[in-house]
């Protein structure tokens, strides 16, 4: 994953591969039938990372909404710290070639965010509304926010307050409730 950090995917080789763990440069072969599948396990390592981070995150504390706010946080902390390597997950991902596993781990965080609100709506400290309409909607904006973030292009402002100023609108949304007409989406 550092060669991807530095170089991006297109410094990604199995002979570099084989540099890096110190092999020789046949081994990786053996274990990956190309660079492709050498980039779907890369992705696949990195949804991994970032699911444990979001259930984590997810898991601690009893308050809704700051387990809400906490897996925010995550997905953007991760995003900032591996900016090249989100970019290959989410490309990987949707690659037409990608495995199912990949496509099902790479969605698990987004699962995980589907719950939330669920449990939030059953408590009622959210409004009805459903429950995967609402995990993509807040995905999409921590998305742009992450990428935002990564990119340095937060006109001076700190991730930790644009996530807050992110998070405090969506929850608010929310708990106010949506439009009955609103696409489901998925």
């Amino acid at each position: 994953m550092e060669t991807i950090e530095e170089a991006g995917v297109e410094g990604l080789s199995l002979r570099q591969l084989a540099r890096d763990v110190n092999v020789s440069h046949g081994a990786p072969a053996k274990h990956f039938r190309d660079k492709q599948a050498l980039i779907d396990a890369v992705a696949l390592a990195g949804f991994e990372s970032m699911n444990r981070r979001i259930r984590d995150a997810a898991q601690s504390g009893a308050d809704l909404r700051g387990r809400f706010v906490g897996v925010a946080r995550a997905y953007v902390h991760f995003a900032v710290e591996h900016p090249a390597l989100l970019t290959v997950m989410y490309s990987t991902k949707h690659h037409p070639d990608s495995s199912e596993e990949l496509r099902n781990t790479g969605v698990q965080g987004i699962h995980v965010a589907q719950a939330m609100i669920a449990e939030a709506q059953e408590a009622d400290a959210l409004a009805p509304g459903n429950p995967e309409t609402l995990a993509m909607v807040c995905f999409v904006s921590l998305h742009g926010t992450a990428l935002l973030a990564a990119g340095g292009h937060l006109d001076g402002n700190s991730v930790e307050d644009v996530v807050t100023a992110t998070t405090d609108t969506l929850w608010a949304g929310m708990a106010a409730g949506v439009p009955a007409a609103q696409p489901q989406l998925h």
